[in-house]
């Protein structure tokens, strides 16, 4: 299937859906983060309600907008209120309820040995939402995403989880892949998904997609850079985006670690012996060791015989 029709398809389907999920794999690169938190922006852009979620902490010197959006918990919301306070076991006698005028009044009656509820310890909060598409960004399986997909398998059957992808690894799990390994960076694809969805990008998406890309390109110094990805970089530019500096691609882990350059090896300098020059005295004195010592007596030539 060719991408541009998987990218009508995803289009139609966050179109009919309300409630939305943005699932991002444990531990994300900054292109992952960037991509997921535009895409959220812009969603929220079309009225939707949309749930931004990763399991792990995403560290503040990625500097997007929409961190503050990310949950680790993959729906928080809903209609369904719940009451929550601290209980032991067999210290509540009855729960029961009744209605007074406009006001429905829960009754909590604890058993007679156990002490009553004290107000300022009571919690509420809401459950229940149903996502009507769940989009899955850079996680090579399911699996990838942590608790998000262990804790919630029953949300993930029976509607629309669409993978949307840059890398080999990717396994293709999703009811609608978008997978485009010649992608230089996620953002690019996030870019044009957001074109077709007829959304107007900002100054916020913008900057986020192109911090994306120069995170995933290492400056547009990659081997995967392409024409378009100049294209698309420009684009962003013109929509406002605002270049920030550099931002380490992994700070997760012991690899968080920066990485200090290595001169290359040098082989040390040889330098050819040269013995030392010797003085004239020591030369004479090799030259007078050398010659015979009858070098200075008188020769006598008789002939062709010569008399020493």
């Amino acid at each position: 299937m060719t991408n541009s029709l998987n990218f009508s398809r995803i289009s139609e389907a966050l179109n009919q859906q309300n409630d939305l999920g943005i699932c991002l794999p444990a531990h994300p690169s900054v292109d992952t983060v960037a991509s997921g938190t535009a895409l959220y922006l812009g969603l929220i852009k079309l009225g939707k309600n949309v749930n931004l979620s990763c399991v792990s902490n995403i560290p503040s010197q990625f500097s997007l907008t929409g961190l503050d959006k990310i949950q680790k918990v993959l729906a928080p919301g809903g209609n369904t209120l719940i009451i929550s306070f601290p209980y032991s076991d067999g210290s509540i006698d009855k729960v029961t309820y009744n209605i007074e005028g406009n006001y429905f009044n829960l009754l909590i009656q604890p058993r007679n040995d156990s002490q009553k509820l004290d107000p300022s310890s009571v919690k509420y909060s809401y459950t229940g939402t149903q996502l009507g598409a769940i989009i899955i960004i850079d996680a090579p399986t399911l699996n990838s995403l942590g608790n998000l997909y262990l804790n919630n398998q029953d949300q993930f059957r029976g509607r629309d989880i669409i993978n949307i992808d840059r890398h080999l690894t990717n396994s293709n799990f999703g009811t609608i892949n978008l997978i485009e390994r010649q992608s230089s960076s996620t953002s690019e694809i996030i870019f044009r998904l957001l074109q077709n969805l007829n959304i107007e990008i900002d100054k916020d998406m913008a900057t986020n997609l192109y911090t994306g890309i120069m995170a995933a390109t290492n400056n547009f110094t990659s081997y995967s850079v392409k024409p378009d990805t100049f294209e698309i970089s420009a684009q962003l530019l013109k929509s406002g985006a605002i270049k920030r500096p550099p931002v380490k691609t992994k700070l997760f882990g012991p690899s968080s670690q920066p990485i200090i350059p290595q001169k290359p090896f040098r082989p040390p300098t040889i330098e050819k012996y040269a013995p030392p020059e010797e003085t004239i005295e020591v030369k004479e004195k090799k030259m007078e060791e050398e010659t015979p010592k009858n070098w200075l007596k008188p020769k006598i030539f008789r002939g062709s015989t010569m008399v020493k």
